[in-house]
């Protein structure tokens, strides 16, 4: 279309920034999902379930989060396979194209993300529930913690990744 492949320089405080017009409408889904995504997270850590802790009995509090957290793990699931599909195809174009390689640094980063989602809600979550009930040779804080490790593990990994998506440089991305 008209304007295609233009670039655009605008001014701030720092100096001028240089947009690139030919990034895609998938490039730019992907970023926004990756924003998306980071956004759902910080709510959930820092507002919904202290929120939660704060206002309802613990038992409540404790089955709302578990509800919570269970919707945001299969949300993270989705999300996560739509992104690796959206950088696959990127990763490799750039590597067709002699500009990156097959595997990137951005598919790393969900690998990572998917390790933390299966890791920490379907691996230790149910875990947590027996140790709760007693059962089990790890305590149910110590098993928390290591939950609550993942969850913050994969928060930075998605704001990485959505800070990768959105730089402006797009020979970068492909890294």
């Amino acid at each position: 279309g008209p304007g295609a492949g233009r670039v655009a320089s605008l001014r701030g405080d720092r100096g001028s920034l240089r947009l690139n017009a030919a990034m895609t409408r998938v490039e730019r889904l992907a970023a926004v999902l990756a924003g998306l995504w980071a956004g759902i997270l910080l709510c959930i850590g820092a507002i919904a379930a202290p929120s939660a802790f704060a206002t309802l009995a613990s038992a409540d509090a404790g089955r709302f989060v578990g509800r919570v957290f269970m919707q945001e793990a299969y949300l993270s699931l989705a999300v996560a396979i739509v992104l690796f599909m959206v950088e696959r195809q990127r990763s490799r174009d750039a590597a067709e194209a002699g500009s990156g390689s097959v595997f990137s640094a951005n598919l790393l980063i969900l690998l990572g993300t998917l390790f933390c989602t299966v890791g920490g809600y379907f691996a230790v979550q149910p875990t947590m529930a027996a140790a709760r009930a007693g059962q089990g040779t790890v305590s149910f804080m110590a098993l928390h913690a290591v939950s609550g490790g993942l969850f913050a593990l994969k928060g930075l990994l998605v704001l990485s990744l959505a800070w990768r998506l959105t730089r402006l440089s797009s020979a970068a991305k492909t890294s």
